[in-house]
């Protein structure tokens, strides 16, 4: 159609310039020079508003409204009528936002990454505090600009986890805790506790932690000709095209979990975007539909295979070869149990299984108080400790293992972390409806280091449709049921009940 035609030019055009603009953000967390940050800022925030005047142009309304004409009489399950559903969707949304808001929003965070890094290095919140009060204040104008009934957290949500609610998150965190919370009881009063992660902090030379963990990725389907691994102040995971996916990671000597397990979180945000239908490209359908289904895969490849026991069962003997004076005394029995030891800890990242949640829900109330005005970002810093002896019974000892520690807040991620928490619940959901949809055990294929079956059954139901469907749509259409709980509490009483003997 060439109403469709016109449409897909112009948002081809609009997403060439977003890319562009995401080289930008991952060369500052990558390669740029410490003094680059002003010149980055100008760059980004020109970037920024010449895409959102585009986008808000009144040419584009005027395709969007020719296109919804054209579209009326197709299959609502079409790719033409989902494509224009969704350029619907990011038109309204940006039209909301005064492009002086979008501009001051992308300089500020810029400058705001390279204040949090140094805070965070010097451990001292105070550097970084006047930054984190703006960004507050520029993500509660968003909040208002685009509107919401409820609560302004519902409006910062909606551009994570489109169509979910503050009251659905604080309804998820409700559903899962207690037993969460009497599964982390049983275990810390458990009589004569062995299991520890203290073999996880010997030394292991960081080049040898590269190769074996670049080894891994590969293996799990990351494609080294279409993307790329380097190192940064906290890994995250960006795209540019269909065809160049960048991750990276953060090696720590004497605790290994760090970059491999951060490696294959990055490396499931990856697989997701590489597996996009390559119809796709430079289309707004493509990328993840939700941060909630695109943590759901970083969940799942570092958790459900990551800290396996198959998959170290196929894995051990080359990290205890390439690891000899660290490995040489330990099991494999006692290292996946020390990869999947249970104690309250300081990091999110590096959080088990079983307490993570905590940590998430954490942020998720400091956000809530911050943007509703019931919290001064002064303050912040003695109310997260406050809450991490609350539900973790500890305190930080210091900025840099407390609030500092998330790079989200520096970027005005906030509305980011719940989905963390959906990606835990949406991975043991995917992961169960696979085998019984193809009538198998992954743990017999991981064993055998084969993740084709497992990768395969993503790409064709979740990965291919990128932004296709919406989030609840893709979870009804995938498990035939909407998000559910219970497989994920299930999946931890199973586990964790069988490593620790309950």
């Amino acid at each position: 159609m060439e109403e469709i035609t016109a449409l897909r030019e112009r948002m081809a055009h609009i997403t060439a310039i977003n890319q562009a603009t995401a080289v930008l953000g991952w060369d500052q967390q990558t390669y740029m020079p410490a003094g680059g940050g002003q010149a980055r800022a100008d760059q980004l925030e020109a970037l920024s508003g010449i895409g959102h005047q585009l986008l808000t142009a009144s040419e584009t309304e005027t395709l969007i409204l020719r296109a919804e004409k054209a579209v009326g009489s197709l299959d609502p399950d079409s790719d033409e009528f989902a494509f224009v559903r969704v350029a619907r969707r990011d038109y309204d949304q940006a039209a909301k936002l005064p492009e002086s808001l979008v501009k001051e929003l992308a300089s500020v965070t810029t400058l705001a990454h390279e204040h949090w890094a140094a805070a965070r290095s010097h451990s001292n919140f105070a550097e970084f505090s006047p930054w984190l009060s703006r960004i507050v204040e520029l993500v509660r104008k968003v909040a208002e600009a685009i509107g919401y009934t409820d609560r302004p957290y519902d409006a910062l949500l909606d551009q994570y986890e489109p169509g979910m609610k503050t009251a659905d998150v604080e309804q998820m965190y409700q559903s899962i805790g207690p037993q969460i919370a009497e599964l982390v009881k049983k275990i810390v009063e458990q009589p004569g506790r062995s299991v520890t992660d203290l073999v996880l902090r010997r030394d292991y030379d960081t080049d040898k932690q590269r190769q074996f963990g670049e080894h891994v990725v590969h293996a799990l389907g990351f494609d080294f000709q279409r993307g790329r691994q380097d190192v940064a102040v906290h890994p995250f995971c960006t795209s540019f095209s269909h065809n160049d996916v960048r991750i990276t990671t953060r090696y720590e000597k004497n605790w290994l979990p760090a970059a491999l397990f951060g490696s294959m979180h990055e490396t499931g945000h990856a697989l997701y975007e590489l597996g996009v239908a390559e119809r796709y490209d430079r289309n707004v359908l493509e990328g993840g539909t939700s941060l909630g289904v695109h943590e759901s895969q970083s969940r799942l490849w570092e958790n459900l295979v990551g800290r396996s026991h198959a998959f170290w069962k196929h894995y051990y003997g080359d990290l205890q070869a390439l690891f000899p004076e660290s490995l040489s005394d330990t099991d494999l029995d006692t290292f996946y149990r020390s990869i999947n030891a249970v104690s309250p800890s300081l990091i999110r990242v590096e959080a088990d299984e079983v307490t993570y949640n905590l940590h998430t829900l954490i942020r998720f109330e400091i956000e809530n108080e911050l943007i509703e005005g019931r919290l001064e970002v002064k303050d912040a810093p003695e109310v997260w400790n406050s809450l991490y002896e609350k539900y973790l019974g500890i305190r930080p000892p210091d900025d840099a293992h407390g609030i500092l520690q998330d790079v989200h807040w520096s970027g005005g991620g906030i509305g980011y972390f719940p989905t963390y928490t959906i990606g835990n619940i949406l991975s043991v959901q995917w992961y169960k409806e696979a085998e019984r949809s193809l009538g198998v055990t992954f743990a017999d294929q991981i064993e055998h280091g084969d993740f084709e079956g497992l990768r395969t059954w993503l790409t064709e139901n979740i990965y291919q449709w990128g932004r296709k469907y919406e989030p609840k749509d893709l979870v009804k259409r995938v498990t035939g049921r909407t998000m559910d709980t219970a497989p994920y509490l299930e999946y931890l009483t199973t586990k964790y009940s069988a490593i620790y003997e309950l």
